[in-house]
């Protein structure tokens, strides 16, 4: 288990880092899994132009160079059952989602919370806490 000062960011949170509102609702360790790393990996090889391609590398150089990813190991693979369970308990198939039921799985496995600018794709997933972070491109929620 990993102590609370730690969380885990989806892959769009990780890319959306640098334009956060708010960055003081990170978690004050955040971590990122494999899964992320596997996504930003494929962004530049299925870029469409150079811009894209080049903006895709520099978020997996980045990446690379700040974190250690946490594994999809059989504790997540464990953890990935329940996730699927409780998705298609909720109408939702984990293969339309597999990056982010991967990704959950990967945080329960360790007991930590999941910080993402898109809870809905993480919602009605049993033993998941989510912590939403306000997207940069969406109007901010009225208190």
């Amino acid at each position: 288990m990993i102590t609370s000062a730690f969380g885990l960011l989806d892959t769009s949170t990780l890319i959306l880092l640098p334009h956060l509102r708010d960055p003081a609702v990170l978690p004050e360790r955040p971590l990122i899994s494999a899964i992320t790393l596997a996504e930003l990996s494929a962004g530049p090889l299925v870029a469409t132009s150079e811009v894209e391609r080049a903006a895709r590398l520099a978020h997996l150089q980045q990446a690379e160079a700040d974190f250690d990813p946490l594994p999809f190991d059989a504790d997540a693979a464990r953890a990935f059952g329940q996730v699927a369970a409780s998705l298609r308990r909720s109408g939702r198939k984990a293969s339309a989602r597999a990056y982010d039921a991967m990704i959950a799985a990967i945080a329960i496995a360790n007991e930590l919370p999941l910080y993402t600018c898109n809870p809905d794709d993480f919602e009605n997933i049993d033993g998941l806490m989510v912590i939403a972070v306000a997207h940069p491109d969406r109007p901010a929620m009225a208190g």
